[in-house]
């Protein structure tokens, strides 16, 4: 009997949203990397103040590309600008519907002429494993999924080294600074005799690396970092302060695909397992609506404007380029009141982390926009989340409220009065940290690490 499909699971819940909400979900969390290593908010600190290294080996699917029509492929269901696209460059990938709406981001590193590995949520690397199966390319896949469920050694291996000593620690381990690389560049170095890549970006407003390389040569390189990085005072990150980066950063993780009521892509649906990214990654939070595109969100709001090319013809290009000038939403950071927080959320040493969706309202009621991405970040000294806004309250210094709780699902207005807490929170930029919003972007098109692409 064949596995049910993602179609099969929205047949039968009646809905697409009355499969995917799941009130009071647990947050997701990096897998096989411990929680903690000196503590959560020590190890938020230290990206800010000193230095960080994150093991990203486990947390993301990777779907490793080749053939002669690659680029023709990645270019026909993206809106990325492939000309000039040099061997060893990432690029944030940004595949969309045909409404315009994105299906999720991933990073996209070319590794050879027509060769490319697309890592993060498997969401955007099924839209181009379904078109690549079913597009008549001449391209060869392979998946590498995350060890969320999967024992065995990953295919590669990752480790980020970010913060203000993050260079002095490079330094430190290779006996010299790396070559000169422009941001989201790469370039073939050795250290501990093992040849790996190393990618220059950032995470959370701060420069850094990534190394990257085949798994066997994971333990001796990390090794080779975390000794060079003792007398630093070098942090190792856990699970629980990793899953907090993007929203200093800016970076929303997982939209909703905008893959669940088009006819068009019906088979898509048939062709995913009901037990996908696309079939479990959870709604929950305050803000309800029956219609799953009420949940969709633009490229174009999510800040990814720079990395949009209309220099060729691509799934959805029509819509997203009508929208250029119609989207009503702007990416903003909520500060929440300090008071508001210890009393709905917990006392200040609390951990605190959700990718429900809230309803952000203005203070004397109404929707205003909706919150994606929250956390309790230590060093700020409170609670921020990333959010969607309508643009008359997107000027930093605009007080809001944030309805914090769960909206029980259908058969309940979406604007319910349940009761729930509401959160005085003030609008602030984002990128929050003011080295992200400023002097970082100045070297290249974003701050966000290779996989803040977070799952939730």
């Amino acid at each position: 009997m064949a596995a049910p499909s993602l179609q099969d699971g929205i047949d039968q819940a009646g809905s697409p949203i009355r499969l995917l909400w799941k009130p009071d979900a647990a947050p997701w969390a990096p897998p096989v990397v411990d929680a903690e290593y000196v503590g959560w908010a020590a190890e938020q600190d230290a990206w800010r103040t000193g230095v960080a290294i994150s093991d990203l080996s486990y947390h993301m699917s990777d779907t490793f590309l080749e053939g002669p029509d690659v680029v023709r492929l990645l270019s026909d269901v993206s809106a990325n600008n492939y000309e000039n696209f040099a061997i060893g460059q990432a690029k944030q990938f940004i595949p969309v519907a045909r409404d315009g709406n994105i299906i999720s981001d991933g990073i996209l590193l070319r590794t050879g002429e027509a060769t490319f590995v697309l890592s993060g949520v498997p969401a955007a690397q099924n839209w181009v494993a379904y078109h690549a199966e079913h597009g008549g390319y001449d391209v060869a896949f392979s998946v590498d999924p995350d060890r969320s469920f999967i024992r065995e050694d990953p295919r590669l291996f990752r480790l980020q080294v970010q913060g203000p000593r993050a260079l002095a620690l490079v330094e430190e381990a290779f006996g010299a600074p790396l070559p000169e690389t422009k941001f989201f560049h790469s370039t073939m170095v050795n250290l501990a005799g093992r040849n790996i890549r190393a990618l220059r970006h950032g995470m959370a407003g701060q420069a850094g690396f990534e190394f990257i390389g085949d798994y066997a040569d994971h333990d001796a390189v990390k090794d080779a970092l975390l000794n060079a990085g003792e007398p630093l005072g070098v942090a190792h990150l856990g699970a629980m302060s990793y899953a907090t980066n993007g929203v200093e950063s800016g970076w929303i993780p997982t939209p909703t695909p905008a893959i669940y009521t088009d006819p068009d892509l019906q088979d898509l649906r048939r062709n995913l397992g009901l037990f996908s990214f696309e079939g479990q990654n959870p709604l929950y939070g305050s803000f309800y609506s029956d219609d799953i595109t009420d949940f969709y969100t633009s490229p174009w709001e999510l800040g990814y404007g720079r990395s949009l090319s209309f220099n060729h013809d691509f799934i959805g290009r029509e819509a997203l380029e009508r929208e250029r000038n119609e989207v009503s939403r702007t990416k903003v950071t909520l500060e929440f009141d300090l008071d508001d927080v210890r009393e709905a959320i917990g006392p200040d040493a609390e951990y605190a982390l959700s990718y429900g969706r809230y309803r952000v309202e203005a203070p004397q009621g109404g929707l205003v926009g909706t919150a994606f991405y929250t956390a309790r970040i230590a060093p700020v000294g409170t609670v921020l989340s990333l959010a969607l806004v309508d643009h008359a309250v997107a000027t930093p210094g605009i007080e809001v409220e944030v309805v914090w709780g769960q909206h029980p699902g259908h058969g309940t207005a979406p604007d319910a009065d349940l009761g729930l807490p509401r959160i005085r929170a003030t609008v602030q930029p984002t990128p929050y940290d003011e080295f992200a919003r400023t002097r970082y972007r100045q070297g290249g098109q974003g701050v966000r690490t290779l996989y803040s692409l977070g799952q939730s």
